[in-house]
């Protein structure tokens, strides 16, 4: 396990009871480096929607044990957010969750001569999902996808 993943893994676990008391749900951390600065960014979730209020009460939380285990030595900025409408599927949790909804796929190489993909995606099982585009429907194993998020209407 590298840094980056060792940091996003212990802040995850400091911000399961965090989160649990307050009726809401981990949606994904990410530890990133964007224009030079590092970021420690929790995404949280909960039924309805998150607010501002959820977000400061979590952010506050985890801010003081942070500096209380201090184990990443980078300075970084912490940011506790809704993971947003078309927020990305990462995990399996995300797929099964989102079974019936349209996404949008980013490939790494085409597919019948395309790389990106809009369907309702049918079923997600041992790291292949299906979606289906019009009538007919496509599978894709994980490995082949750069990035999914959930279809945004605008």
């Amino acid at each position: 396990m590298g840094k980056k993943e060792d940091y996003e893994s212990k802040t995850e676990k400091l911000l399961q009871p965090i989160v649990d008391e307050l009726n809401i749900e981990i949606y994904d951390v990410e530890y990133v480096k964007e224009a030079g600065e590092y970021y420690l960014r929790a995404y949280i979730d909960k039924e309805g929607s998150v607010d501002i209020d959820d977000c400061v009460n979590v952010s506050r939380k985890l801010e003081q044990k942070l500096d209380e285990l201090d184990f990443i030595p980078d300075a970084y900025i912490l940011e506790v957010s809704s993971p947003g409408l078309g927020r990305q599927l990462k995990k399996e949790k995300h797929f099964l969750k989102s079974i019936g909804l349209d996404v949008d796929l980013k490939l790494y190489k085409a597919v019948d001569g395309q790389k990106e993909f809009t369907g309702t995606l049918i079923s997600y099982q041992d790291d292949k999902l299906v979606i289906r585009v019009d009538e007919s429907e496509k599978e894709f194993e994980l490995s082949q996808l750069a990035r999914v998020n959930l279809h945004v209407e605008w």
